[in-house]
């Protein structure tokens, strides 16, 4: 599946040039305008990057940036500035930035950027934590939690809800569902996808975590709550 990297910028015109520019560079872009909002999505930790202006509305990538940190959010984050002093710079780094960009800047450069903080995160991102809301999927255990209760699931159910919770927002079809989680096998048609969502979310649904998972009808399957689908329009 296409890498998927998180831009952050007050600029509407910045933030539409980013993400056209990204997306034709074979990235899968979503895009948030403000401090809060930014947080509230990228702490699903279900991001390959993050791009982050640091002036931003409401909390300043600096603070969105520390607060990650702190919950254990270890996506690679490329801190984006019109200051270009040593000791923002060094700021930023020091409260886990992965680079610092200062603007204007060239987009060839930016692509290289990205997609050296993309190599880092795929070397790093399966220990990652995915969340959503009080459902937690740790990929290094392979263990679920609602709560802090654990889920039981078997394996499939588990690569399923790992797929989902890893686009968290976004729709992901059953085709891509199918070569994510059943790769080359020869007789896994999209009928087992559908039996295998559906365990999955009785399962869900019996420890209160039912809404995460959610058929889109004609498209494919969303894992989101109510406060991701504030931030991306859902």
């Amino acid at each position: 599946m296409r890498p998927r990297v998180l831009v952050v910028d007050d600029e509407p015109g910045v933030r539409r040039a980013l993400q056209r520019g990204l997306a034709a560079e074979g990235m899968d872009v979503v895009v948030a305008a403000d401090g809060p909002s930014a947080l509230q999505v990228a702490r699903t930790g279900s991001f390959d990057a993050i791009l982050l202006d640091i002036m931003l509305p409401g909390l300043s990538g600096y603070r969105v940036l520390q607060a990650l940190r702190a919950e254990g959010v270890r996506t690679p984050v490329l801190l984006v500035s019109a200051k270009d002093g040593e000791i923002d710079q060094a700021d930023g780094l020091d409260l886990g930035a992965d680079g610092y960009l200062v603007k204007p800047f060239s987009f060839v450069v930016l692509v290289a950027q990205v997609r050296a903080l993309l190599r880092r995160g795929a070397v790093e991102g399966s220990g990652q934590r995915l969340r959503l809301g009080e459902l937690v999927v740790d990929r290094a255990a392979r263990q679920v939690s609602m709560s802090g209760e654990p889920v039981s699931l078997s394996p499939r159910e588990f690569a399923v809800l790992d797929v989902l919770a890893s686009r968290a927002g976004s729709v992901v079809t059953k085709d891509e569902l199918l070569r994510a989680v059943w790769g080359d096998e020869q007789a896994a048609t999209r009928n087992a996808v559908e039996v295998y969502v559906g365990y999955l979310r009785r399962k869900l649904d019996a420890v209160g975590a039912g809404s995460i998972v959610r058929t889109v009808r004609g498209h494919g399957y969303l894992a989101s709550t109510g406060e991701i689908d504030a931030v991306m329009g859902s």
